[in-house]
């Protein structure tokens, strides 16, 4: 609890520092609208009527599984004109949980809604996974076109992974080259064509998969989230606090992130035709700001399965830990585009500040002849204060195109120091010091 308040503390003391300088247009020029200045968060006497589990049948009882009984006060509510499922102080089981139309999750402090570790209470149906729609596992918490759905209050969704996490690491060490759809393991949270969607102040932890999971949504707010997985005893692989895929007009404000993946990933799609199938798209207009990042593969993330990013802005953020602050991950069997990304006031520590390589991980380009080009352009760092261990982990790639990138005000501290200008079309760097040195 402690712990959990000097996050809050310290993200509170980000606000007031970088007050004075928050950007009033996305990279390209777009002007920020007022929604992202908007952090209003919802208040629970005005969700709609209240439907407290425990008086609907649901038992106080850590021990047993109550997945249709919870779910029967979900679909109550729904028929009724809808209202919000209230998760009272204690300890409540269940499998997949399906929110339908009006309904609303709420935790009160001390409540934790716990997913079962039988994979059998997640009955497998169509969904989406990896840059694919495919029948799969759902997730604990589930809304599929809900919109307004929102998960609020000070309580606990508990993924109860660890069950999940060791299968998945006995067949690694059975098959080093196993996927992770191998191991059949569900996420946390799946949303899928729903908008105006918020979810605020919960805690979100240990999920056996993807933490949150957003497909075809659009008008995200994600306010004071406290996501967690370890990195540490068990590790929970591919537990990535925030996957995006095909959305528009996010806000991730206020968050603490610490994962065994990615803390934000941008999705949308994979494999050598994925820019052509109707189930693909692209993510744009990001807004990640004011959040603390511990353990994690990378802060920002754009792929392994995505085909356009635009207008992505991250900024006012500490880093504590996190391998990279920005990947973008060229994946040569996928055409991708990652334009106008901006990164900005960030400070802390990490192995790598910007990653940019190939990412070989299962690729396969299906009969495909070619190798399709891929290109990040409009890429900008400035105001960021780094200590890493090389901050310029960019690799040669003659089937990617990096265009128009800007370094400005950077203060790195960094074991390697080279930055290589010629792989980047139009490159300029302005005040970037590298171990007090000035980088020209």
């Amino acid at each position: 609890m402690k712990s959990i308040l000097l996050i809050v503390i310290y993200i509170g003391g980000l606000n007031f520092c970088f007050s004075q300088q928050i950007a009033e247009s996305f990279p390209d020029g777009m002007p920020i609208d007022s929604w992202f200045k908007t952090y209003e968060k919802l208040q629970l006497k005005n969700l709609g009527k209240q439907y407290v589990i425990t008086e609907f049948g649901v038992q106080n009882d850590s021990t047993i599984i109550q997945t249709q009984k919870i779910q029967a006060v979900i679909d109550l509510a729904s028929q009724n004109g809808g209202g919000v499922i209230v998760i009272p102080k204690g300890v409540f089981l269940s499998g997949a949980l399906f929110f339908k139309f009006k309904t609303a999750l709420h935790l009160v402090k001390e409540a934790v809604l716990k997913g079962s570790d039988d994979i059998k209470d997640y009955p497998i149906m169509p969904s989406r996974m990896e840059g694919q729609n495919l029948d799969y596992f759902p997730a604990l918490i589930n809304a599929y076109k809900v919109d307004h759905f929102s998960i609020s209050g000070e309580g606990t969704i508990d993924g109860n992974g660890k069950k999940f996490w060791e299968a998945f690491w006995k067949r690694r060490s059975e098959n080093p080259d196993c996927t992770n759809l191998e191991v059949s393991r569900p996420r946390l949270v799946f949303v899928w064509n729903s908008n105006d969607v918020q979810f605020q102040d919960v805690k979100m932890i240990n999920s056996g998969f993807w933490t949150n999971h957003f497909y075809k949504c659009n008008n995200i707010k994600l306010l004071g989230l406290h996501i967690f997985s370890p990195h540490t005893g068990v590790k929970a692989p591919s537990t990535d606090a925030v996957d995006l895929d095909v959305c528009e007009n996010v806000l991730i404000k206020d968050c603490y992130m610490s994962v065994n993946d990615d803390a934000v990933a941008l999705k949308g799609g994979k494999g050598p035709y994925a820019d052509q199938d109707k189930n693909n798209g692209s993510n744009k207009n990001i807004i990640i700001e004011d959040c603390l990042f511990g353990f994690c593969h990378s802060a920002l993330t754009n792929g392994s399965e995505a085909i356009h990013n635009r207008n992505i802005i991250f900024r006012n953020s500490k880093i504590e830990g996190a391998s990279r602050l920005l990947w973008l991950k060229m994946r040569p069997d996928t055409p991708q585009r990652y334009e106008y990304i901006l990164v900005e006031n960030i400070e802390g520590d990490t192995n790598t500040g910007l990653a940019i390589f190939a990412w070989t991980q299962f690729y396969d380009l299906k009969g495909r002849k070619e190798i399709p080009i891929s290109y990040g352009d409009n890429i900008i760092l400035r105001k960021i204060k780094l200590n890493c261990n090389n901050f310029f982990g960019v690799e040669k790639d003659l089937n990617v195109r990096l265009t128009n990138f800007r370094f400005e005000n950077l203060e790195i501290k960094s074991v390697k120091t080279k930055i290589d200008k010629s792989l980047i079309s139009g490159f300029v760097l302005k005040n970037v010091f590298i171990n007090n040195t000035l980088v020209d």
